[in-house]
């Protein structure tokens, strides 16, 4: 390691040869050091032997320019990150680095970068359109009979029970509870007259109540239906 002003100044001959020496280590050693060198001139170059950085001084002679990272202990050259590709005219055309996040999802620029697997499938998640899976039928049954008592039924899974408690009304009960309030139910009666055949506001872990309306009157009236439960 050695840095030197890089003049040589007239003077006594082994002073001479010294200072010459001392100058040509300078060079040779690219004015390495732990700190910049107290003399610098446009375009030369210094490895910085705290941070490991090669850097060369700006044409200007007022700053430094990172130019790459050596890694002393495995030997090794590195690019440093974002380091900017250009053509031959200094207009750039790249990024050796990554881009940010919200860069990637946006999807609309154009500068080429290195990018991270996790923000391909951020960005991809972020433009693709939101799946959503059908619902689960955790229980279902035909009403074939409304009068009577329990319930009459073509074909049902996931009731332990299904009763009649008055007219227009019914009680179905889970084989299984639910672990909390997780599901919804679809009514469907087969008949015109009725406006709407609906869970009502007994829905528990347990079980359901339904309760079928008339169109004309508003009041309850027996009436053969379907019923589906689904898991949310």
């Amino acid at each position: 390691m050695s840095q030197n002003d890089l003049v040589i100044a007239n003077q006594t001959f082994p002073s001479f040869r010294s200072d010459l020496n001392n100058a040509l280590q300078a060079l040779g050693s690219l004015n390495s050091g732990s700190s910049a060198p107290s003399t610098t001139y446009a375009n030369m170059m210094w490895y910085d032997t705290t941070a490991n950085i090669l850097k060369v001084r700006s044409e200007a002679d007022d700053a430094w320019l990172n130019v790459g990272y050596l890694n002393q202990s495995t030997n090794e050259f590195s690019i440093l990150d974002n380091t900017k590709v250009s053509n031959t005219s200094g207009g750039q055309t790249g990024l050796l680095g990554d881009q940010s996040t919200s860069t990637w999802q946006t999807g609309t620029g154009t500068t080429q970068s290195l990018v991270s697997p996790a923000n391909v499938k951020s960005a991809i998640q972020s433009l693709a359109p939101v799946y959503n899976p059908p619902l689960d039928i955790i229980a279902y049954a035909r009403v074939n009979n409304a009068t009577v008592n329990p319930l009459s039924t073509t074909f049902n899974s996931g009731f332990s029970s299904m009763i009649r408690t008055s007219q227009g009304q019914y009680t179905f009960t889970f084989t299984s509870a639910r672990s909390s309030l997780d599901y919804m139910v679809f009514c469907q009666a087969a008949s015109n007259t009725i406006s709407r055949t609906q869970a009502v506001n007994t829905q528990s872990t347990s079980g359901f109540d339904v309760d079928t309306r008339v169109i004309s009157s508003g009041g309850t009236t027996d009436e053969n239906f379907n019923v589906i439960v689904y898991a949310l």
